[in-house]
């Protein structure tokens, strides 16, 4: 078997060497280039991703700044609103023989655990009617205000031995709301360009909130 391996003169074993040595000296050379160029692909990519960032944050912020102006639309349309509805409601109710002495706005507070907020207040010396007011009127809205005059005289004792109807107020509806709050017993009050007017049937019987024997059963 040792015949069968070359004899190398030591020139040649010198020049095999230096090949081998200027091969991996290529080589290494390779490998640092595709490093470099690795390199430089990931700063354009995280420059890339900064980029989209800057743009993300820009967006949201634009974002922000446009819900926060729909907001205060939304807000100065809502108190607009109340007091379109407040200097129709003492004559509105009277046609259902409420004779509203006083009127006032948002009586809101903390009771129970609980916060609570009505737009308007409409009362005389055992009768008030409570309000919400809403630009569009939506079922979960109704469901919401129900369940707040389930509680109203637990929110309002000052009317525990008052009786208590509700009524919702709206520019315009969705899904048949303003029905859905007539079921339950509210006035349901409709706002127009320059006045509202009682939008129930003909016939209603507004529910009582809080007493043991309701006007509906």
């Amino acid at each position: 078997m040792l015949a069968d391996i070359p004899n190398f003169s030591p020139q040649e074993l010198r020049e095999m060497l230096a090949a081998l040595l200027l091969s991996q000296k290529e080589t290494a050379l390779m490998f640092k280039e595709t490093e470099q160029r690795f390199k430089e692909t990931d700063a354009k990519f995280q420059e890339t991703d900064a980029k989209f960032q800057e743009t993300d944050a820009q967006f949201k912020k634009t974002d922000k700044r446009i819900k926060e102006a729909f907001d205060l639309f939304t807000n100065q349309w809502g108190r607009l609103i109340e007091s379109l509805v407040e200097g129709d409601l003492i004559k509105l109710l009277k046609s259902y023989n409420i004779k509203v002495e006083e009127t006032y706005l948002r009586a809101k507070g903390s009771r129970g655990g609980e916060d609570f907020e009505f737009d308007i207040v409409a009362e005389n010396t055992d009768e008030v009617v409570l309000t919400e007011v809403k630009t569009t009127l939506r079922p979960d809205e109704v469901v919401k205000f129900v369940q707040k005059m389930e509680k109203a005289k637990l929110f309002l004792p000052k009317y525990e031995h008052y009786r208590v109807y509700g009524a919702v107020a709206y520019l315009q509806e969705h899904s048949q709301a303003a029905k859905m709050a007539e079921r339950a017993g509210l006035f349901v009050i409709k706002a127009t360009g320059n006045s509202a007017s009682i939008a129930n049937a003909a016939g209603f019987r507004p529910k009582p909130w809080g007493d043991t024997k309701s006007d509906n059963s």
